[in-house]
């Protein structure tokens, strides 16, 4: 494992113990050479998954830009961070028994959207402004009516909307 102070590939593994779920395990270490202490997630990877970009492009998964992109949209949210990173297991998971070695980035995506929508609902209208590129405030009407289980994006909000008086 490499330091991310120094970069040295001389390190040492001081604890190890399972996630709370039992997916992963965290690994305190220390490095020898510049004596940095670091955590790393050791977990079960069934398969290698290829993402279709819109653009048509191929690369591998990367379950840490996963994790980081579902972070930005629950940034400063009272979230507790064990949620989180079951969500991003349980995410992960999915598309790993899904059986299919490629999936789209929509794909991806869409499972997301319906992980947040249960976790945080102003995550869930951040994460989808993006994967969705909002152009509009008509957009975020729609996604806030969603949410709300109003269809129609109406002034009757219901359930986790934002109802701080916009």
């Amino acid at each position: 494992m490499r330091c991310p102070f120094c970069s040295s590939t001389t390190t040492q593994v001081k604890d190890s113990r399972p996630s709370e779920d039992h997916s992963s395990i965290r690994r305190r270490r220390n490095c020898v050479d510049c004596g940095g202490r670091f955590t790393t997630f050791e977990r079960v990877q069934l398969r290698e998954i290829v993402v279709l970009k819109r653009s048509g492009r191929r690369a591998p998964f990367d379950p840490d830009k996963l994790s980081r992109s579902i972070s930005i949209a629950l940034r400063k949210r009272p979230v507790d961070p064990e949620r989180v990173e079951r969500m991003v297991t349980d995410v992960v998971r999915q598309l790993e028994t899904s059986g299919e070695s490629e999936i789209t980035s929509d794909q991806i995506g869409q499972r997301v959207m319906e992980a947040l929508k249960e976790l945080d609902g102003v995550a869930y209208v951040r994460f989808a402004s993006v994967y969705k590129n909002f152009r509009e405030a008509s957009d975020f009407r729609e996604v806030l009516g969603e949410l709300s289980g109003d269809i129609s994006g109406g002034s009757g909000t219901r359930g986790r909307a934002d109802t701080s008086g916009t």
